[in-house]
């Protein structure tokens, strides 16, 4: 589940002549992980016999194919690549659409990458990144299909504007604190978040059953109106939970995975449930106490890390994890091998991490079995991809 980090870039320090506002017509390459796609413009010989190497330009408002004309937004003659963006466009995609949102164009909003890309081709963009990242970081080559999960306009159900004077709200530009006044946002779904710190509640119905939420107005849930559950019943198939089994359920958060779960598990089975955050736990522990769910069901709080590291260390049936966008790195992943589950459901926002992580399970006896990827950020970069790992019948047990 993607988590709220600041929007702010780290400040760099110039090296040589600023090149910002310079126009350069290029030619657009491949999409990259991030929301943009890859151009290169020749670079200065170097002094020396050194061949002089094209420099990377990461543009934003371009397709693949395109031939652009880019304004550079971060850059210098000493950096090895630049920022920019398709200020106008020569040749134009077949995929290139008229933006819905008026705010979306250059020095417009940055919340929505993809709006000039017509709704199936930026599910491709959007493969095509994880196929990428699979092959590079976890030298993986499998064909990905992104679902698509509607609406793709309207769907996000939670929203954090940037107050401005006489009651009006914006949103930031990409990379900058500048922010662009908004009167309406085309993703935002319009819920209205309850006032005076009262939890609110959220329905998930599934094909495995239904549950009711409570959690802090400011915590995490799903953002698209169907990600919590599609998210249920992906990891819920994926892992076929059976009556007596015992589970993790790493990041819990307020307990999605674990109520259902809880209920596949029954009263002979068990579920641990581990989430960081003192305020989710709180509502965890409402969400899954004893009139709400039929395991034995504990809530822990504190970083996955520790608690793996400290407690618990007895044989697990399945793993669901479902980490922050940095993923959950290998002393988490050894940490999960080392309880022998037969599955692992891996629920990922970020595809680069997950392939880092992926190859640390192949690496440990637990290679790819499944994935599935979810277009739950239409208009946008982002993707949730939920893996699902089995152990090898021939892998020792890691104990």
């Amino acid at each position: 589940m993607t988590r709220r980090t600041s929007r702010r870039p780290r400040a760099r320090a110039a090296r040589g002549a600023s090149r910002v506002g310079e126009r350069i017509e290029v030619e657009v390459g491949p999409v990259a992980h991030g929301g943009h796609c890859v151009a290169r413009v020749p670079a200065e010989a170097p002094a020396g016999d050194e061949p002089a190497r094209d420099r990377v330009v990461f543009v934003r408002h371009a397709l693949p194919g395109e031939r652009v004309v880019v304004e550079v937004t971060e850059g210098s003659d000493g950096d090895s690549f630049w920022r920019a963006d398709a200020v106008e466009v020569l040749e134009a995609s077949p995929d290139r659409v008229p933006p819905p949102c008026p705010h979306a164009h250059p020095g417009g909003c940055g919340g929505c990458d993809f709006q000039h890309v017509a709704p199936a081709a930026q599910r491709d963009l959007k493969a095509a990144v994880v196929r990428e990242q699979l092959s590079r970081l976890a030298r993986i080559d499998r064909e990905v299909e992104v679902e698509v999960v509607p609406p793709t306009l309207r769907w996000r159900t939670r929203m954090r504007y940037v107050e401005l004077p006489d009651g009006r709200r914006g949103l930031h530009e990409h990379r900058s604190d500048r922010v662009v006044e908004i009167d309406d946002c085309l993703i935002d779904a319009g819920g209205q978040e309850p006032d005076g710190g009262d939890p609110t509640l959220e329905t998930v119905a599934t094909s495995y059953g239904t549950h009711q939420f409570s959690l802090a107005p400011e915590g995490f849930w799903q953002s698209h109106l169907e990600a919590p559950r599609v998210l249920v019943e992906t990891v819920m198939r994926g892992l076929r939970p059976a009556p007596g089994e015992r589970v993790l359920d790493l990041y819990a958060g307020v307990g999605l995975f674990a109520a259902f779960l809880s209920d596949a598990v029954g009263p002979t089975g068990k579920v641990v449930a581990v989430e960081g955050a003192r305020e989710a736990c709180r509502h965890a522990g409402a969400n899954l106490g004893r009139d709400q769910v039929r395991s034995p069901t504990t809530v822990e709080h504190g970083t996955v890390e520790r608690v793996l590291s400290t407690s618990y260390d007895e044989p697990f049936d399945l793993v669901v994890l479902d980490p922050p966008r940095e993923g959950a790195r290998r002393a988490v992943v050894e940490q999960i091998v080392d309880r022998a589950p037969r599955a692992v459901a891996y629920v990922a926002c970020d595809p680069a991490a997950l392939a880092r992580d992926l190859a640390t399970f192949a690496e440990l006896g637990y290679p790819l079995r499944d994935l599935t990827a979810f277009d739950l950020f239409p208009m946008t970069h982002h993707i949730e991809c939920v893996a699902v790992l089995e152990r090898e019948l021939r892998s020792p047990v890691h104990r």
